[in-house]
């Protein structure tokens, strides 16, 4: 036995499954968990005019205990809504297509940073920002959060939840702009206008 373990070395390629299974006398004992989960085979969880998102967390596998993941494509000339996510930081990695993605802190500051192919961005929690499309092909992008559960609040959401008086005096709305704003769970791409 080796003194130190070898975490990464030089070693042959293990060849098929069926070989391994077959070198320790048959098929092993399943695991009750299942490791895997196929996100780009499920049904999306919200289909837009203007893209998808697919949220996987631990309500649809629930080996991700700790870790919920939402697959977007946005189409060019769409935009991710103004939103943020109260339980979690946001991690990005961005697969395909160019983007650029404003992240609103405290006291009135906010960045605006451009994405493409194998960029990563961040979001702290409950930061506001919108993500949009800046170019001709699709943007792709995953984005992780260390929760077992997916949450957003979008500001739609969030102006038609206030009281209507709040909303009247502060933005000056009547209420009929305010009932104009939509109030769906899944509100989450728009057209640019």
């Amino acid at each position: 036995m080796p003194e130190q373990e070898r975490y990464i070395f030089p070693g042959t390629v293990p060849g098929p499954l069926e070989d391994d299974r077959k070198a320790v006398g048959g098929a092993a004992v399943a695991s009750r968990i299942d490791f895997t989960f196929r996100m780009k085979a499920m049904t999306p969880t919200a289909d837009r005019a203007g893209g998808t998102i697919r949220i996987v967390d631990s309500k649809i596998f629930p080996a991700a205990k700790t870790i919920a993941s939402s697959l977007f494509t946005i189409k060019p000339g769409a935009l991710r809504e103004l939103h943020w996510h109260p339980n979690a930081s946001e991690w990005q990695y961005y697969i395909g297509g160019s983007g650029r993605m404003t992240v609103f802190a405290s006291s009135g500051e906010a960045r605006t940073m451009d994405y493409k192919s194998n960029d990563v961005g961040y979001v702290p929690q409950a930061a506001g920002h919108y993500i949009e499309n800046t170019g001709n092909d699709d943007l792709v992008f995953l984005a992780l959060f260390k929760s077992s559960y997916f949450s957003e609040v979008s500001l739609n959401q969030w102006i038609r939840r206030l009281p209507a008086l709040i909303t009247q005096q502060h933005l000056n709305l009547t209420p009929a702009e305010i009932a104009r704003i939509p109030d769906e769970s899944h509100n989450i791409f728009a057209k640019k206008r």
